[in-house]
């Protein structure tokens, strides 16, 4: 039988992620054991443009202070790492990871001909394309893609969030996106759904892929449920959003699923107004998550295996707005969190606010060159075919 309109609108959130599954989801179904040393990226995206000055602090530069007279973090409140530079004051747990080794800064990161736009920028962020370009896949969507081609136990990607993000999208193969291994394991176990995938029949194509990607969707759920139970971290976490979703990373990590890519998103950092509670606010939640985050890694001896890295679509302009807060700029920094970093500290030299295109920042690495880095470095895989050319590696890991 065929879903009247009003049942199919009906599906909700378990049809927006059974959408988005790629084909190869049945491979969950065959436990993979995971070996030590298996590499992990997880992306934080700090959405809505953070203003990476006030992140990264140039404390000995009075340009910043003269720019910034009433949103400027004073010297003897930053976190200081060195003689020019400090850490947001909410930013505790990331001094200390820079005290030990664990955590590397990228100053000035970007891309030629900035967009201001958030959709706009986010996209070419995702999609890892020009400025002047318009790509439907996302650099992980093709490293999925890259990877799975022919292979029995493809790799795995997967977003903590209701919708999956350009960046996870591939042509053949896509991330997953879920909040709740649990709520997804309840949604898909349904009676209404159940009825729905056992009363198929064949008929339309477009239909036909609809029940199929319900179909592997109710088949991978419980699978995914409940290697989340196999390893449950006895960390306590913080009762955040972002709190729970690195929570439920963790068990995953600790778990036999193979997947390689973990994205989870932070925000709104769209600080227009009242910058200095807003970036606090939202730095404390995400200080407190990534503390008990590493602590659980190091305790079950998968720091060196997983990569932490940060990004937002662009940064802020120099100079403070009139109502306490900043506006759309263009290039930022970018934190990288592991006990398998090769450089560590501060990489590159701050931003030379003597030299700014029209009131912004310069880029002087563009983040294409950062996904090159991590793709062939961490991940292993071909580079220069999913991004599209040759983009140099750098070396902090």
């Amino acid at each position: 039988m065929l879903i009247k309109r009003k049942e199919f609108l009906q599906v909700g959130s378990l049809a927006t992620a059974s959408f988005m599954l790629p084909k190869f989801l049945k491979a969950f179904e065959k436990p993979m054991m995971v070996p030590p040393g298996n590499k992990v990226v997880v992306v934080i995206q700090f959405s809505g443009g953070n203003d990476g000055l006030n992140t990264v602090i140039p404390v000995r530069n009075d340009i910043y202070y003269k720019a910034r007279p009433g949103i400027g973090i004073a010297k003897d409140k930053a976190l200081i790492v060195s003689d020019e530079t400090g850490l947001n004051p909410a930013l505790e747990a990331f001094k200390g990871l820079y005290d030990d080794g664990s955590l590397a800064i990228m100053n000035s990161v970007g891309y030629p001909n900035p967009d201001r736009s958030h959709f706009r920028s986010m996209d070419i962020w995702h999609s890892a394309s020009a400025s002047n370009e318009y790509v439907n896949t996302g650099w992980v969507g093709r490293y999925l893609d890259a990877q799975c081609k022919g292979c029995d136990k493809p790799t795995q990607a997967m977003e903590l969030d209701d919708v999956l993000s350009l960046a996870l999208k591939g042509e053949q193969s896509k991330g997953l996106a879920f909040k709740d291994p649990k709520k997804l394991f309840n949604s898909s176990n349904g009676k209404y759904f159940k009825d729905i995938n056992a009363n198929h029949q064949t008929g339309e194509e477009t239909i036909d892929y609809l029940y199929k990607t319900m179909s592997e969707t109710i088949s991978s759920a419980d699978y995914i449920y409940q290697q989340s139970k196999t390893h449950p971290t006895n960390e306590v976490y913080p009762a955040t959003n972002l709190g729970k979703d690195l929570k439920t990373i963790a068990s995953l990590i600790f778990s036999d699923i193979n997947t390689k890519v973990y994205y989870v998103s932070l925000g709104s950092f769209d600080t227009h107004v009242n910058q200095e509670g807003q970036q606090k606010r939202l730095f404390t939640e995400l200080n407190n998550a990534v503390k008990a985050f590493t602590n659980d890694l190091k305790k079950n001896n998968r720091f060196n295996d997983v990569l932490m890295m940060t990004f937002s679509e662009f940064g802020r302009r120099v100079t403070q707005n009139a109502s306490g807060g900043t506006d759309h700029g263009t290039a930022n920094n970018m934190f990288f969190i592991s006990g398998g970093l090769k450089q560590k500290g501060v990489l590159n030299a701050m931003p030379d606010l003597n030299d700014l295109n029209e009131g912004d920042l310069k880029h002087k690495v563009d983040f294409k060159n950062v996904y090159a880095t991590v793709l062939n470095k961490w991940l292993g895989a071909d580079d220069k075919m999913i991004l599209g050319g040759k983009f140099e590696t750098l070396n902090f890991i």
